[in-house]
């Protein structure tokens, strides 16, 4: 029986389909966030997903396997080196999708689909922002100056008096 065995088929035929697929994973991983229609948006979550759950195996055979799927070796070195040790502790679910709403142009429902850390790491981030504005108001301030050794700018409108 073929039982919960469908494939997405996307109006495409199977290795114009691999292909497509294999294109946009790659693009996810070199830019951490593509906008494509929904439909192919929950194709390339899922081929998305089980690449890094090749790369948690990190050996050669499952390096290889995904060499295969995705056919560029530099998008596997790039999912293997850095956006898997991101995924160590956590148990599936590596991609959100967020919709976006219809194209103008034919009506097909659109979607953003991102790496989930990405955007936890954009949640963290304030704290992590303000500590950097701290340390380097302490490396621009001069010994003998207040305020971080910038120049005061009058606000008014005024040219400042020549003596």
């Amino acid at each position: 029986m073929r039982h919960r065995k469908r494939t997405v088929k996307l109006g495409r035929p199977t290795a114009h389909r691999e292909a497509m697929l294999a294109g946009l994973v790659c693009d996810l991983i070199h830019e951490k966030r593509i906008t494509t229609t929904l439909p192919k948006a929950k194709a390339t979550r899922s081929l998305a997903e089980k690449m890094v759950t090749l790369g948690k195996r990190g050996d050669l055979s499952a390096r290889r396997r995904a060499i295969s799927k995705l056919r560029r070796p530099e998008r596997v070195k790039e999912l293997f080196d850095a956006i898997v040790p991101t995924f160590e502790g956590r148990a599936g679910g590596y991609t959100r999708i967020m919709k976006l709403g219809r194209r103008l142009s034919d009506n097909a429902e659109m979607a953003i689909l991102e790496w989930i850390e990405r955007s936890a790491g954009a949640i963290a981030s304030p704290e992590v922002a303000v500590a950097e504005a701290e340390t380097e108001a302490e490396t621009d301030a001069e010994p003998g100056e207040e305020g971080g050794g910038h120049d005061e700018v009058s606000t008014s409108g005024e040219e400042p008096e020549k003596t």
